[in-house]
């Protein structure tokens, strides 16, 4: 079974028609789900729904009395939509506002399709030094903070294949904050050592060869260590 991260969900739903409120016929949003869940706690299923947050809208508007008379609550709801689907159901809504701080504007959207288009130029240049053996810019590319991560990420995977031990000391010295980037980071290092049949001296640090019985640096035994 193949997952797809929250920003792949993201990347698909944006690539397919907003759907119009079968109540009102008005554009519905794209919302973020909290992470408290509603309802029975169960979650959505989704962590993107479409609401419509048009006040006119004959759900919204009629909403209020219903839940007042059947369940003496000043509340009203809203229609919602699952991504992809012709699927619509209507969620408990307290004020006007309820929900608004989860839509996802159009701000948020150009943001997105700027982080789509830096990975894809990321990945194009990545692809072409790793063609050209081009270890120096793509260890440049890992190190750089303002890449993407899922571009550091690729990074790191191809220097562990083509990068020389000078690569090395620049990555063990970097505290990366990212998990999924420090753990390829790790692995990319290992790598290299394998191909060089080299390893770290465990007192100093420095690089030496991997059956090596005495440190050529600070002459300490390292057999059996």
């Amino acid at each position: 079974m193949t997952f797809e991260t929250k920003e792949q969900v993201l990347e698909r739903i944006l690539n397919q028609p907003k759907p119009n409120c079968p109540h009102c016929g008005e554009e519905m949003s794209l919302w973020e789900v909290p992470p408290v869940n509603v309802g029975d706690g169960l979650g959505w299923g989704t962590p993107y729904l479409y609401v419509c947050f048009n006040d006119n809208c004959s759900c919204y508007q009629e909403g209020w009395d219903n839940m007042k008379e059947n369940y003496a609550q000043s509340a009203s709801y809203r229609s919602i939509n699952y991504p992809g689907t012709e699927t619509f159901e209507i969620i408990p809504v307290f004020s006007s506002m309820g929900g608004r701080a989860q839509v996802i504007d159009d701000q948020v959207l150009a943001e997105q399709e700027a982080l789509k288009e830096a990975i894809k130029k990321g990945f194009s240049v990545l692809a072409d030094c790793y063609v050209n053996k081009d270890g120096p810019q793509i260890l440049q590319m890992l190190l750089d903070v303002t890449e993407p991560v899922r571009v550091r990420v690729k990074a790191a995977e191809m220097i562990g294949d083509i990068g020389e031990l000078e690569a090395i000391e620049p990555i063990r010295n970097v505290t990366f904050g990212n998990q999924i980037l420090q753990k390829n980071v790790d692995e990319a290092i290992t790598k290299i050592h394998r191909r060089f049949f080299t390893r770290e001296c465990p007192f100093c640090a420095e690089i030496i060869k991997k059956r090596a019985k005495i440190c050529k640096h600070c002459q300490k035994e390292v057999a059996g260590q």
